[in-house]
């Protein structure tokens, strides 16, 4: 009989922790969709695991570059036990989003917990550039992002910026020393890249910059 009892509770207190669980799995991504970084708080502080998985496959953190959610970011990049450097399916970082999105305070905090600026493949660079994102280019460069940085097909962030970003941001490569004759995978350079997407005044700077480039690199 009492084995029989002592079972009873074992299995009682077993369900309970499960259902426990599992509300602050649900809590916790709720949260962070609405950006509740107090109940993000006080879930990590009762020992969740920040590197949860949510039911779509993403982290926790990456969900919430994802929403916009600053203060429910801010305290997981914070949180010691938070993966900064968690990668999606695409080998997407938070750091990356954060670039292309233009989160000037969360890039700095990303940085700050070491966040990978110069990752393989595509880089936070790269996406800065295709965000039209000239602030989060300075703060890359100021902390080494290799500018010339390739993606899987060659591509550079001066490319990306001159297909998807502005004049601004490719005249900030430029002057920070990017190679405006580099060619990608398809034999296509930053000029090729302008010309398509119709961006004259980002064309202009990248052909001035082209003869530039080759009239110095004949000299003596």
């Amino acid at each position: 009989m009492r084995n029989s009892i002592k079972s009873f509770v074992l299995i009682v207190i077993s369900l309970f922790s499960g259902l426990s669980r599992g509300g602050s799995y649900d809590d916790f991504f709720k949260a962070i969709t609405f950006d509740d970084a107090r109940t993000v708080t006080s879930l990590l502080q009762r020992g969740f695991d920040p590197n949860t998985i949510s039911p779509k496959g993403i982290h926790g953190l990456f969900l919430a570059v994802q929403s916009d959610s600053f203060r429910s970011a801010s305290v997981l990049i914070n949180w010691p036990k938070t993966q900064v450097e968690w990668r999606s399916d695409k080998d997407e970082s938070p750091l990356m989003l954060a670039s292309m999105k233009g989160h000037v305070e969360l890039v700095k905090q990303l940085i700050a917990r070491d966040a990978d600026v110069n990752k393989t493949g595509w880089t936070p660079l790269h996406y800065a550039a295709s965000g039209a994102q000239a602030p989060i280019i300075a703060i890359l460069l100021d902390h080494s992002a290799y500018i010339d940085a390739e993606s899987p097909n060659g591509s550079t962030p001066l490319m990306m910026a001159a297909m998807y970003g502005n004049a601004e941001c490719v005249k900030m490569l430029l002057e920070a020393g990017a190679d405006p004759t580099l060619k990608n995978q398809q034999r296509l350079s930053a000029v090729d890249f302008a010309i398509n997407a119709s961006r004259t005044d980002s064309l202009t700077l990248i052909e001035s910059a082209v003869i530039q480039w080759r009239t110095s690199s004949t000299k003596p």
